[in-house]
């Protein structure tokens, strides 16, 4: 997928990621000893930007399993379509042999796929994405093992299918509990934390065209202070992205105090949060 580091950086920054050395070395790294990534870090730091930039950096098609509490198998790896084989042993010949009715309706025709299969059989370049992994079940993580070991599913009815050609994985997690030690023998790891301030004013000027660099310092300035505060919810690289939009909509040139107010309802989605943030950064009431 890459020749090297540099080359990372150089073409997931094509695409509009800038990342850092660290960053482009283990994407490197995972691509070329085709090992799962698993990027853990605080929501909304660019984890599953990342695997988006690397399918749209090389080409590849992006696969994403998106995790959340009650995902099992049949939403994961495959399920049968019953309506369909029902049809098929109603439509058989009653002195049908059960055994060849069952060999008839365990086949590809009756089968659905879901992301960890679809991403085990296709040949093409691929990048699939395990989003959330701490918002599932722990057993849950027992059908991503063999993914993640030996890019395999097993289908009792069928047998093993391998990858003919193994995908790019990124596992993703919040850290909001921990994941399996086995999970994580699997992967090569990689903490995303907030960016400094000097890079994050570069992705705020690569992503929004048209705004000022003195207007981006002085919002990622802002959200870095944000970001000290006991919140709720802290801002988000992508927050201070629309952040950035909504200034420049509004025709705003300097991130005053009362800009601020006006606008804070793009970085922070609770009261509590915004009433925290007027009383440390001594915002103006800007109701009634």
């Amino acid at each position: 997928m890459f020749t090297s580091p540099d080359d990372v950086a150089t073409r997931l920054a094509g695409v509009g990621y800038l990342t850092d050395a660290a960053t482009a070395t283990t994407v490197f790294v995972a691509a070329d000893l085709e090992k799962p990534l698993l990027l853990e870090g605080p929501a909304g730091v660019g984890k599953t930007q990342l695997a988006k930039a690397v399918a749209e950096a090389t080409g590849a098609e992006l696969i994403r399993l998106q995790c959340y509490e009650g995902l099992d198998e049949a939403r994961a790896l495959y399920e049968w379509n019953y309506k369909k084989q029902l049809l098929r042993i109603q439509a058989a010949s009653a002195d049908a042999a059960w055994e060849q009715t069952h060999d008839d309706i365990f086949t590809d025709e009756f089968l659905l796929t879901r992301p960890l299969l679809t991403a085990i059989r296709r040949a093409e370049p691929t990048v699939l994405l395990i989003d959330e992994a701490d918002k599932t079940d722990v057993e849950v993580e027992a059908l991503l093992l063999e993914v993640l070991s030996e890019f395999q599913v097993t289908i009792p009815e069928l047998g093993t299918v391998t990858a003919v050609r193994r995908p790019f994985v990124v596992v993703t997690s919040n850290a909001t509990r921990e994941l399996s030690e086995a999970l994580k023998r699997r992967c090569l790891y990689l903490h995303l934390d907030y960016p400094r301030p000097e890079r994050e004013r570069d992705i705020v000027l690569a992503q929004v065209p048209g705004i000022e660099a003195e207007l981006a310092e002085q919002l990622v300035r802002t959200a870095a202070t944000l970001r000290t505060l006991e919140l709720k919810k802290a801002p988000s690289v992508a927050e201070s992205i629309d952040w950035a939009r909504t200034l420049l909509s509004l025709g705003v040139g300097t991130l005053d105090e009362e800009a601020i107010a006006r606008t804070l309802g793009v970085v922070l989605k609770h009261h509590s949060d915004h009433a925290r943030a007027a009383k440390e950064l001594g915002l103006p009431d800007l109701g009634g």
